[in-house]
């Protein structure tokens, strides 16, 4: 069952209105006769192919009927009314399904149809079809354009006047694209009245000093606010200079932003019938009923929503220079966008850009964050014409798969940057051999972040240097980093603070060491680091970094200087040496200076730009290994999810629904449906053979290796993960007598647990891997990847990534693990089968995006060796959960 026949949920149109859109009931049927009813003469011909009331009587009694098999409809309302209709009823044979449309005339041209459209193909593809046909006139332009612009694939036939169009529901890249773009519009026009208001009102603002709300208006007035500001009070008169009206209702024009700094629940419900806009709601402290009651009225009118609980926003924009906060100062103005969970993280990161001088083009407390996030002000930064560096501070997230998506978007245009926060000790001690124990937290959190394209910090004090070399620095080409320092000691350390931080320091080559010695005063060596001497002077050591920084020997240049006696090697003028190149360098060049007091600074350069300097190497090494990041990012396409023809998609839905069916509230499968399930996808699974006793256990051994093979003993009950553990297993079984003594000792350790035996032929010798799958609630599907076998227990060697996997996410993903050397061959030994390792992985990551009730598969061990890829052990389990579709348009 799909979330919109679940219950009813809003969404955006292409003008940033909001409506309801759910199932139809029994008792639409007076709301839909009436909107047929409504229709001019033409919508009506058009829709039923003649001027016919007694159709739409027709159409509004199917709609209101009880529920039947291969029907749907659904109904877009507004204020309670039907603006729109979508249905759908399935052939015989139940793949194709035959779509209707219809939408008011004063709704024509805002997005109706379409968003509808999406949300009945969504719930088509849960029912199994797999296309929509529709008959309409070739005259009907608008419904004809709605089919071409979703961005499936149709096919047209005409016929005499009418059109038979086939639309396939399969989704892929180019509608997935066309959504991105729908949702992109309407979000950013949703956002204009919280984001870019002509008019504000802060409701709350007390008569003393001292009281959020008046500090929040006496920052809107302070500011410079282009727009006019109202305050709400009930018996002051003005306030802060500003005049104060007793109620909204009251006042002389309807406001775009009502800034909420009271806990009265009625305030946001006469917001909302007045028509304003936006709230901004910086009051805390709301329970689980009266959040629903505020999310139910800011749907209900169409408000969108910053917070509760929150330090409030601000935009610097000339035109608007809205500061609707309770931070001490006002925001400068610039081009870095900000967005925080914690209010009091967005005082530190403003504080410290402040210092950094670099100013904010829009800054968002999200506080609770009940419906604007992080994902809807990416794209308000990707619009704005003004954000060059997009800066995130969330503490969770509402729809990963859809962050994910649009910060891969916006991070081709701009750095987006992030902390990393909720990093669990906890977490990265799990070690246990199943997918739901390895997939700690922070590997998942990682897994998002590396997807998305988003540079991920641990501290803000890191989040701060990256973002002053992103904002200052061309990205490097690589990782080759020169170190430049006329102390020998702090080269040494800025080279080590660069290995740690995945930075190369390679030896220059010797045309590059020449012609360093000839710019460098006598002494110095030029091999990398390169020492300059205490002697160096300020022109030398110009000379020094702009050669290096032209060098394709070299990515970046580090600079690390210490103020020294000699009096021509004064600090000061060493810096300037830096700053005062004339032109910009085509390669990063950074500044390590022990003796500055601030931890970064950007120093004004005569190019008319910035230069980074830092207080310690490892800051500045850590900044810089993120550019290099982010280049590597950019200059790697993300590839593309892999075609697999031969997976049987249907036949595992069906192999699901049994098991579910019989065990209505999942559970672990058995080794048989296990293995069927499996083998929908095509993944590769030793041989094995189900014994219940010790004659079909021997008879099992003969059949899978001969009279003289080896073989391997499985204990199974359900419920059963460790076999190592429990000694459930026994290894290379020879003859019958050695099988049937292993068949008894399982049976007399384990007795009545025991259902039965799993017997397979002895593996062939490889690199024991693990590979599983885990469905996190929040994130999604995740594949896991890693060191497998009883070593997987200890060593923790695993990686993981969101599933679907692209290609390009697939090789990442075998890289990452420390085991990824052993892969390729190690000390002499054969590479294994990389391209079926790949195929496994596209297979896991295939299965799990087909199957949301897979709540768990592991696949350990996986033998990998030269001549293939083999799953040893399997398990795999299964929850009664419903398909959720990351991208189908909805407001949270």
């Amino acid at each position: 069952m799909t979330d919109t026949e679940q219950a009813p949920v809003h969404a955006l149109l292409t003008d940033g209105t909001t409506i309801r859109i759910r199932r139809s009931n029994p008792a639409d049927r007076a709301g839909v006769l009436h909107l047929y009813e409504a229709m001019s003469d033409e919508n009506l011909r058009l829709r039923f192919f003649a001027l016919s009331r007694a159709c739409a009587r027709q159409a509004a009694e199917r709609v209101a009927a009880a529920p039947r098999p291969g029907y749907r409809a659904l109904v877009a309302e507004h204020d309670g009314r039907p603006i729109g209709l979508a249905e759908y009823e399935t052939d015989p044979h139940g793949s194709t399904a035959d779509v209707a449309l219809a939408v008011a005339d004063d709704w024509h041209h805002r997005g109706v149809a379409t968003l509808l459209l999406e949300h009945l193909a969504d719930a088509a593809r849960t029912a199994g079809v797999t296309a929509f046909t529709a008959d309409a006139l070739a005259e009907n332009l608008d419904v004809l354009r709605v089919f071409h612009d979703l961005g499936l694939r149709v096919t047209r036939r005409y016929d005499g006047p009418e059109v038979h169009c086939v639309v396939e529901l399969t989704e892929d890249e180019t509608y997935l694209s066309a959504v991105d773009t729908r949702g992109r519009l309407a979000d950013v026009v949703s956002l204009r009245p919280l984001l870019r208001p002509a008019s504000v009102v802060v409701i709350g603002a007390g008569r003393r000093p001292g009281s959020v709300g008046r500090a929040v208006l006496r920052n809107i007035v302070t500011g410079s606010f282009t727009g006019r500001v109202f305050a709400v009070h009930p018996a002051a008169s003005t306030i802060a200079g500003v005049h104060a009206y007793r109620s909204v209702t009251s006042l002389p024009q309807v406001p775009d932003l009502a800034v909420i700094a009271v806990p009265a629940a009625a305030v946001p419900q006469e917001c909302g019938k007045t028509g304003v806009g936006a709230l901004l709601v910086v009051t805390a402290g709301f329970d689980a009923a009266g959040a629903a009651a505020l999310m139910d009225v800011c749907r209900r009118h169409g408000m969108r929503l910053a917070g509760p609980n929150c330090l409030g926003l601000a935009n610097t924009e000339e035109g608007v220079r809205l500061d609707a906060t309770f931070a001490a100062r006002h925001p400068g103005a610039g081009t870095a966008g900000v967005a925080v969970q914690s209010g009091g993280i967005g005082i530190a990161l403003l504080d410290g850009l402040a210092r950094l001088g670099v100013g904010v083009s829009s800054f968002v407390s999200l506080g609770d964050k009940y419906d604007v996030s992080g994902n809807d002000l990416l794209q308000w930064w990707e619009a704005d014409g003004r954000t060059g560096l997009a800066m995130l501070h969330l503490e969770s997230f509402g729809n990963p798969r859809a962050f994910s998506r649009t910060a891969r978007r916006v991070a081709r245009r701009m750095p987006v940057l992030t902390v990393d926060a909720g990093r669990s000790e906890a977490g990265r001690r799990a070690a246990a051999s199943h997918t739901a124990a390895a997939a700690t937290p922070t590997m998942t959190r990682q897994a998002l972040f590396t997807q998305a394209r988003v540079t991920a910090t641990r501290t803000i004090g890191e989040l701060l240097d990256a973002a002053a070399l992103l904002h200052s620095q061309p990205l490097p080409a690589g990782t080759k980093t020169a170190v430049v320092t006329n102390a020998g000691g702090a080269g040494v350390l800025a080279a080590d603070a660069c290995a740690e931080a995945g930075l190369a320091v390679p030896a220059l080559p010797a045309d590059s060491v020449n012609a360093l010695l000839a710019l460098l005063p006598p002494g110095a060596a030029a091999t990398n680091p390169v020492d300059a001497t205490a002697t160096v002077g300020e022109d030398q050591l110009r000379a020094c970094v702009e050669h290096l920084a032209r060098d394709a020997a070299v990515d970046a240049v580090l600079v690390a200087l210490v103020p020294t006696a000699v009096a021509a090697a004064i600090g000061e003028d060493l810096v300037r040496a830096l700053t005062d190149v004339p032109e910009p360098l085509p390669r990063p060049v950074v500044a390590v200076l022990p003796a500055q007091s601030a931890r970064v600074e950007l120093l004004d350069t005569c190019a008319e730009g910035t230069l980074p300097a830092y207080c310690d190497a490892q800051d500045a090494a850590r900044a810089l290994a993120h550019a290099a990041t982010r280049a590597r990012w950019l200059a790697t396409p993300t590839g593309d999810v892999a075609e697999l023809p031969d997976v049987d998609s249907r036949r595992a839905r069906q192999v699901v629904a049994g098991f579910l069916e019989d065990n209505p509230e999942g559970g672990w499968l058995d080794p048989r449906t296990a293995s069927s399930l499996l083998g929908c996808y095509g993944l590769p699974q030793l041989p094995w053979a189900w014994a219940r006793d010790e004659d079909e256990a021997v008879a099992a051994a003969r059949q899978l290796a001969g009279s003289g093979g080896r073989v391997v003993m499985k204990a199974y009950w359900p419920g059963l993960l460790h076999k190592t553990e429990e000694h459930a297993l026994h290894l290379d079984l020879q003859g019958p007598d050695r099988i049937r003594a292993a068949h008894r000792d399982l049976v007399n350790r384990f007795g009545d647990r025991l259902t039965g035996v799993v017997v397979q032929p002895l593996a062939e010798r490889g690199i024991e891997l693990f590979a599983g799958v885990v469905q996190d609630e929040v994130f999604g599907p995740l594949v896991v990847f890693g060191l497998g076998g009883t070593a997987t227990e200890v060593l923790a060697d695993h990686a993981g990534r969101l599933a679907p996997l692209t290609d390009r996410g697939v090789r990442d993903l075998l890289a990452s693990p420390r085991c990824a050397p052993l892969l390729r061959g190690w000390a002499g030994a054969p590479a294994v089968d990389l391209d079926g390792l790949q195929q496994l992985l596209h297979r896991l990551s295939r299965m799990a995006c087909d199957l949301p009730q897979l709540a768990e598969a592991d696949l350990n061990p996986v033998l990998a060796g030269p001549h293939g890829i083999t799953a040893l052990d399997v398990r795999v389990r299964l929850l009664p959960r419903r398909p959720h579709d990351p991208y189908l348009r909805r407001l949270r």
